[in-house]
């Protein structure tokens, strides 16, 4: 084995049921004035008065925004910071899905560098002070961005997803309680799920892929494809939800550490421009994408099929392979994840916006991690496909 590889990571994890009621204990070691930035749903459903009050048996001030929904802007972003600036908070608490945990990303960062978003995307600023501390407890097994370090921040002028990645940019305390997913609707749990099985399985496939987030993406595989139908059917199943939970947060660890690929770097444009959710617009992806770039990984699919399909041992790659995006399709079958045309994105105004949504695709950077590189031209024909999609019709050996 050859090469130096390096494994970033939040320097605290607590996970487990009930591990939100240590939120107060480790605030304190940050700071003495929180932001909390969650949502108006975590707040109905009680979990930001949970978090305030443990905060407050810990001797801790705060402010509260509540404004995220469920694609993070830089409108979010320059609000919190409005509050978090007047509040003169010294850290941030964000509860909530991965909008929540992105947009305390942006802040933290914003808040201790200057400027905005759109000042770091792409070769733009760099970010040279510690950003403040954030402690990241999600409520959905699927983005992993309490593991991460990446944010990923819509710019409202130009319909762009602009990601960010830096290492200070990881939270500093991830609380991962399996307990705060109970929450999740059938729909949400479905996109999430799939969500952190794309970003396992393009964390293994990825051309920055290395023996450890190797071992991190393939134990997050096992974990996801064993709870999710569980997870979706039976919501209150404890052992699922914990097993989502644990798949979830391995998967952002591992993607976050390698990098992610065709299915993000496309996704992004379709939430940026059709407001889907990114688990749903990541979903809408993920079997033609694995069925794209086949050719080039079939080595890398195969030994994700060995880990998903019973009797593996008597199959070729390619049969494997086959078999791995046979599964994944009939999961998002099951799953009823629809296709674009079904979820309602218009077809004339999809068409006219191929050549944007393509060229920023590429732009991202995402597409050149997947082993087959496509063109803009070959983005396009998968858009297209992926448009009237059928998850139902099964791959075929040639």
């Amino acid at each position: 084995m050859k090469g130096i590889y390096e494994l970033l990571m939040p320097s605290t994890i607590l996970y487990g049921v009930g591990s939100v009621k240590k939120v107060g204990k480790q605030a304190n070691k940050l700071g003495k004035k929180a932001l909390i930035i969650s949502d108006s749903i975590m707040n109905k459903l009680g979990y930001v008065e949970e978090c305030q009050q443990q905060l407050n048996e810990s001797g801790l001030s705060y402010e509260t925004y509540l404004n995220v929904d469920s694609e993070p802007t830089n409108i979010h972003v320059k609000e919190a910071m409005a509050i978090c600036s007047e509040g003169l908070c010294d850290h941030i608490v964000a509860i909530g899905g991965g909008s929540c945990i992105d947009t305390a990303k942006a802040v933290s960062v914003l808040m201790t560098n200057g400027g905005t978003m759109t000042d770091y995307f792409g070769t733009g600023k760099k970010i040279t002070q510690k950003p403040l501390p954030v402690i990241a407890i999600p409520t959905t097994a699927g983005t992993g961005s309490e593991v991460t370090k990446v944010t990923v921040i819509t710019d409202t002028e130009t319909n762009v997803k602009m990601m960010l990645a830096d290492a200070s940019l990881l939270p500093a305390v991830a609380i991962v309680d399996p307990n705060l997913t109970v929450s999740c609707p059938k729909s949400v749990t479905a996109a999430t799920g799939v969500d952190a099985l794309c970003h396992a399985i393009e964390a293994y496939i990825s051309r920055k892929a290395h023996p450890v987030t190797d071992a991190l993406a393939l134990t997050a595989i096992d974990h996801i494809m064993r709870s999710i139908r569980i997870a979706y059917e039976d919501g209150t199943n404890m052992d699922a939800r914990g097993e989502m939970a644990l798949g979830s947060m391995l998967a952002g660890a591992a993607f976050s550490n390698s990098s992610v690929t065709l299915v993000h770097g496309m996704s992004r444009p379709i939430g940026a421009l059709f407001h889907a959710p990114h688990g749903i617009s990541n979903a809408m992806l993920l079997p033609a994408v694995l069925e794209f770039t086949m050719e080039a990984s079939i080595e890398r699919l195969a030994q994700i099929g060995r880990k998903v399909i019973a009797d593996a041992g008597n199959y070729s790659n390619e049969e494997l392979a086959i078999g791995l995006i046979n599964e994944v399709k009939q999961l998002c079958f099951d799953l009823n994840i629809p296709n674009m045309k079904m979820y309602g994105i218009e077809e004339e105004l999809f068409t006219q916006s191929l050549s944007k949504m393509a060229a920023d695709a590429i732009e991202s950077g995402s597409p050149a991690n997947t082993p087959k590189i496509p063109t803009l031209e070959e983005i396009k024909a998968l858009y297209e496909r992926c448009y009237n999609y059928d998850f139902s019709v099964k791959m075929q050996l040639a």
